[in-house]
C-alpha cells in the first residue's frame, strides 16, 4: 500500500484559470466603461453577422425592394408604419436592414484591412528589428515614406485612377477587395515601427542568446521567441487601427469610392441619404451616422483601456 503522506502530485493551473487571476481580468471587470463598450461592440458584431437572419428584407434582392414606399419615416412619426421601425431610403429599401448589411459589410472592411496591416507591418518590424543594419534603414526609410502621405489621399489616388482606367462596374464588382487592399497597405507602418522597437529591446535579452547558441534559425528565432513578447503593442494598435479603417471606408463611400450603392456599407449608406436630409428625410443620414459614431467611440474607448492596462507605464492602479 503507498503511504499516506506520499505528496499529491501538483496540479497546475488551467489557462481559464490563469486568465481569471490575470490582471488583464482584474482590470476588466473594475472598469464599468470598457465592460459596456466591449457589450455594445459584441452586440454589433452578433447583429451584424446575422443580418441574413434575422433583417425584415434581404436589400441585396430587388424584388423585395419597392420604390412606392421610398423615404417612409421611422414608425415613431406620424407617416410611419410599423414594417419599417427606421423608415426606408430614397430606394424604398427598409433602413433596420440596410443598416444591418452595411454594419456587418463595414467590420468586414475594418477586420480584413488591420489583418493586412499587422501581417505586413509585422513581417516588416520584425525584420527590420532583428536584421538592422542597412536592412533596417532600407526598411524604416520605406515606412517614412508611407507616413508622409495620409490614408485617405493615396487611397483617394489609387481608386480614382483603378476606376478610371477598368471602369466603375469592375470597380463596383471588387469595391471591397480594393478597399481592404489600399486601407491595408497604406497603414502598416503603425505596426512596423511598433515591432521593430519592442524588437530591439528583445533580441538582447538572455533567451536570444540562448536560442542562437542552440542552433536556431533567424525565422524560428523570429517569429517563435520574439513575436510572442511583442504581442501586447499589436493588440492595442489594432483596435484603434479597426475604428480607423472603418472611419477611412465611410470616408471614402461618402466621396463616391467606397463600396457601391447596391451593397451597402454604413459610409455609402451616410451618402446616399445626404442629399436628401435638408428635403425632411433626416432618418436616412442621421440613423446610420449615429450607428457609425457609436461604434467607432467604442473601439477607441476599447483601445484606450487596452493601452492603459498593457502598458505598465501608463497604468495607474
Amino acid at each position: 500500500m503507498m503511504s499516506e503522506s506520499t505528496p499529491n502530485m501538483q496540479q497546475h493551473p488551467t489557462a481559464l484559470q490563469r486568465f481569471k487571476e490575470s490582471h488583464f481580468w482584474h482590470s476588466f471587470k473594475a472598469d464599468r466603461v470598457a465592460q459596456l463598450s466591449f457589450i455594445i461592440f459584441v452586440t454589433y458584431a452578433v447583429l451584424a453577422m446575422s443580418a441574413s437572419f434575422i433583417a425584415p428584407f434581404d436589400p441585396y434582392d430587388a424584388s423585395q425592394i419597392d420604390i412606392m414606399n421610398s423615404e417612409i419615416p421611422p414608425s415613431w412619426q406620424d407617416e410611419g408604419e410599423a414594417s419599417f421601425p427606421l423608415g426606408t431610403d430614397a430606394q424604398g429599401r427598409d433602413m433596420l436592414s440596410t443598416i444591418l448589411y452595411g454594419t456587418r459589410v463595414s467590420l468586414m472592411i475594418g477586420l480584413c484591412a488591420v489583418a493586412l496591416q499587422a501581417l505586413l507591418g509585422i513581417v516588416i518590424g520584425l525584420t527590420a528589428g532583428y536584421l538592422g543594419g542597412r536592412v533596417d534603414s532600407f526598411l524604416m526609410r520605406i515606412a517614412d515614406i508611407q507616413l508622409s502621405f495620409s490614408t485617405l489621399m493615396v487611397a483617394i489616388i489609387v481608386l480614382a485612377v483603378f476606376q478610371a482606367t477598368f471602369g466603375t462596374e469592375l470597380y463596383q464588382q471588387l469595391a471591397m477587395l480594393m478597399l481592404i487592399l489600399v486601407i491595408g497597405i497604406a497603414e502598416w507602418p503603425q505596426y512596423a515601427r511598433t515591432i521593430r522597437a519592442s524588437v530591439l529591446a528583445e533580441k538582447k535579452k538572455e533567451y536570444v542568446d540562448a536560442a542562437r547558441v542552440m542552433g536556431f534559425g533567424r525565422l524560428r528565432i523570429m517569429f517563435r521567441h520574439i513575436l510572442p513578447n511583442t504581442l501586447s503593442p499589436i493588440l492595442v494598435i489594432s483596435t484603434v487601427q479597426i475604428a480607423n479603417a472603418i472611419i477611412s471606408e465611410a470616408s471614402l463611400s461618402f466621396l463616391g469610392l467606397g463600396m457601391p450603392v447596391s451593397q451597402p456599407s454604413l459610409g455609402s449608406l451616410i451618402s446616399s441619404g445626404f442629399e436628401y436630409i435638408f428635403s425632411g428625410a433626416w432618418w436616412i443620414t442621421v440613423i446610420p451616422g449615429v450607428v457609425l459614431v457609436v461604434l467607432v467611440l467604442v473601439m477607441n474607448l476599447l483601445g484606450d483601456w487596452m493601452r492603459d492596462v498593457l502598458n505598465p507605464k501608463l497604468y495607474k492602479g
